[in-house]
């Protein structure tokens, strides 16, 4: 299946636009998309954490992913 993931703050820079689009499995899961985009854009395992976020809601790596799903990778957050 086709996904969209959409990419924000220093994951935008890392994948250079703000949408990337992965081919993966119909039985794909987070983990299966944290993989595929860490073995395209291996910048991102630099990163110290990240979450994925399906249709607005934190998602788990076991979690499934569906075609249609609003996929987002959320960077490290700081602040001060």
């Amino acid at each position: 299946m086709k996904i969209n993931v959409l990419a924000f703050g220093v994951t935008k820079e890392i994948f250079g636009s703000g949408l990337v689009s992965l081919e993966l499995t119909n039985d794909a899961t987070i983990y299966n998309l944290k993989y595929a985009l860490e073995q395209q854009y291996p910048r991102l395992k630099q990163l110290a954490s990240y979450m994925v976020a399906v249709n607005n809601e934190y998602a788990l790596p076991g979690d499934t992913i569906h075609e249609r799903d609003e996929i987002a990778i959320i960077p490290p957050v700081s602040g001060g």
